[in-house]
């Protein structure tokens, strides 16, 4: 295949090319897909100059012409969704109909967005209620924060570039933009689409690299980071952030509970198709399933037929449900993790073949529950059957872990449920539902290892703004 995209970075409204830092590669075909220029310390100052210096401008803009301005950018992408979903399929390996999905999604996350830039309000103070306030009038206004650099992953490269740039700019900040390295070629072209709704020029400014994300994460200019990650890459820019406040969404390792009381065919199907969808490269993608012990077998074997019914293969096959990882030694590491898993005792049920950097769909039964594959995050199309009897020492379990993200029930009890809701330490718990789920408004994020702060456009417009309290002296 022939190199379909030359990268350029974005600096004030202008594209700038510059030498090759780095190829991206088509995880099927294992070709060259994308050049990318490797973004120096100076471009990124550049990048973070011109964002200070449009931040006036970007504040000063009323609401309702951010919020239109956001539709223009969503309609953008709508008319450009086939060549978009496709970049993406090409170079990260996301099945083709699962990447046109993506992209309806960020066109939505920018009209979520538009829609909160309208509603962003403070409230009143009850100054009565202490002695030194009576008679004086208090409100809270949210303001915009400023520069906010975002930092975004390879696995759904342009819903979560929505998710920071639609709120940062619904809120009156300007961005700076550092995609995944893997991930240049589509983030190139969605952002393309994006500039020809007419972005103010230092609204949204672009760079590219290994490198460049550490350096962005050190400029004085910034003054909020949004990053989504991995845990390592996370607690660095934690550390690096001094006081500028930051939002982390990193890793986990999708824990669902099938109760006995579950109607756990229906849960069987499900936890088949989103332990295996997008190649299991998803934080919140089904890793643990907790089968009460009275259910194992028969789950395991209506779970086991299901995952033999999705298609492996080719990402632009509109039939594939299952394309590759993003690279070949991402691959052999789920490979290896495996491997290890079984040697430990885990039992192989199906899966564990691997072509390049397509892996089969696997499926594990009984690892021990200190093992890497159950503990940590596989982010590979692997998962794991873990029969339980007692629903008590299961909790404790999944909260003893490190993650925090996101955790699927499956009962017919509302007792047991709200049980659950309680007593599991998550950002998020889905009744009759895996863990695999997130609709775009809704506040998404995680606990412990798994994060800090919420994203969904209203949430995260709370976190890119400040409060400012104002006082009257009647």
């Amino acid at each position: 295949m022939a190199m379909t995209t030359v990268v350029e970075h974005l600096i004030d409204g202008q594209w700038h090319s510059g030498p090759v830092g780095y190829t991206t590669t088509d995880p099927y075909k294992q070709q060259p897909y994308a050049e990318v220029p490797a973004c120096d310390a100076g471009i990124v100052q550049a990048a973070v100059g011109a964002a200070v210096a449009a931040t006036k401008s970007v504040a000063a803009t009323p609401a309702r012409e951010r919020a239109a301005l956001l539709g223009k950018m969503a309609a953008a992408i709508r008319a450009q969704a086939d060549g978009i979903a496709r970049a993406m399929s090409e170079e990260t390996g996301k099945p083709i109909r699962d990447a046109l999905m993506e992209v309806s999604r960020s066109a939505q996350t920018f009209e979520l967005s538009a829609q909160e830039a309208v509603r962003i309000c403070g409230e009143q103070v009850p100054m009565d209620s202490s002695e030194i306030g009576a008679g004086k009038l208090g409100m809270t206004l949210r303001v915009p924060v400023g520069v906010v650099a975002a930092i975004t992953p390879f696995n759904a490269p342009v819903n979560l570039c929505s998710h920071k740039i639609g709120p940062a700019l619904a809120a009156g900040n300007p961005v700076v933009l550092k995609p995944a390295p893997q991930a240049s070629g589509t983030v190139h072209r969605y952002v393309q689409a994006l500039q020809s709704a007419g972005i103010p020029a230092g609204w949204l400014n672009v760079i590219y690299g290994y490198e460049a994300g550490a350096q962005l994460v050190r400029d004085p200019g910034v003054r909020f980071i949004s990053f989504t990650g991995s845990g390592v890459v996370g607690e660095a820019i934690r550390q690096a952030s001094g006081l500028r406040r930051v939002a982390l969404e990193l890793g986990g390792n999708g824990n669902t509970i099938v109760c006995a009381d579950a109607a756990w065919e229906g849960a069987a199907q499900a936890c088949a198709r989103n332990s295996m969808r997008l190649a299991g490269q998803s934080c919140i993608s089904v890793q643990n399933v907790w089968v009460h012990a009275s259910l194992a077998n028969s789950f395991i074997e209506r779970m086991a037929t299901e995952i033999r019914r999705l298609k492996t293969g080719a990402p632009l096959d509109p039939g594939t449900d299952v394309g590759p990882v993003i690279s070949r030694e991402s691959a052999e590491r789920i490979e290896r993790t495996v491997a290890e898993a079984n040697r430990a005792g885990a039992a192989l049920v199906l899966g564990a073949g691997r072509d390049g950097a397509l892996v089969q769909p696997t499926m594990l039964a009984g690892t021990p529950v200190s093992d890497p594959a159950v503990a940590r995050e596989i982010f590979g199309p692997v998962v794991n059957v873990l029969p339980f009897e007692s629903l008590e020492d299961t909790v404790a379990c999944i909260n003893d872990g490190p993650f925090g993200l996101q955790a699927g029930i499956y009962t017919e009890s509302m007792r047991t449920a709200m049980t659950l809701i309680r007593e599991l330490d998550m950002g998020a718990v889905i009744v009759n539902g895996t863990s695999t789920w997130r609709s775009d408004q809704a506040p998404y994020g995680g606990v412990k290892a798994s994060g800090i702060g919420r994203e969904g456009p209203k949430y995260a417009i709370r976190e890119m703004t400040d409060e400012r309290f104002v006082v009257f002296n009647m």
